[in-house]
């Protein structure tokens, strides 16, 4: 009888409790998450690259999608244009690695907008410079893994401007000022 009491309290407490978000890692080890970004070169072309090695976590309530949040760390040495040469002009003359190793998103807020779209707004910091960014999210989708895991994934795609964060790339021109950022990331339920 007690335990029947104690299994009806507990459901009844469930019932009205809010839902807590399920809590995810970012899987990098099997390379189902990317950090991808492009920037114009001299306004003639583009340049792409990714970020070879990042971690990070995310929670995420579809219930309740205002208690999600991610925190995101980015090795910045592992740029990677396919172009060893200019990797190590990045890597020195523009992001000064040495000095600043690692770039960060932290999330602050995370929004559902009256037209079901999402926003994740959150502290970046990079080249030792931290400031808010916004990124506009698309869930891509979650479920069950043929692992017997549970995935859910995301799509957020923003812009900067690079000087705001102390990079200077005024030699490159006028078109060469914003950076264009994708984080693609599939998390695993822990």
């Amino acid at each position: 009888m007690k335990k029947t009491l104690l299994a009806m309290t507990l459901l009844g407490l469930s019932s009205v409790l809010p839902a807590q978000a399920a809590d995810y890692v970012i899987d990098t080890e099997k390379a189902h998450a990317f950090i991808d970004f492009k920037i114009q070169h001299l306004g003639y072309s583009w340049m792409s690259g990714r970020f070879n090695d990042f971690s990070g976590t995310f929670s995420y309530d579809a219930d309740n999608p205002e208690v999600s949040e991610i925190d995101v760390i980015i090795d910045v040495a592992s740029v990677d244009t396919n172009f060893a040469e200019r990797d190590k002009h990045l890597r020195e003359r523009f992001l000064e690695t040495e000095q600043y190793p690692q770039a960060s998103f932290k999330s602050t807020s995370f929004n559902q907008k009256e037209d079901g779209s999402l926003e994740m707004v959150g502290d970046f910091t990079l080249h030792g410079v931290t400031r808010e960014l916004t990124i506009p999210v698309e869930k891509v989708g979650e479920g069950d893994d043929p692992w017997g895991g549970y995935r859910a994934g995301f799509v957020g795609e923003t812009k900067f401007t690079i000087s705001d964060y102390g990079i200077d790339v005024s030699m490159l021109g006028p078109a060469s000022q914003e950076i264009f950022l994708t984080l693609s990331i599939e998390g695993i339920r822990q």
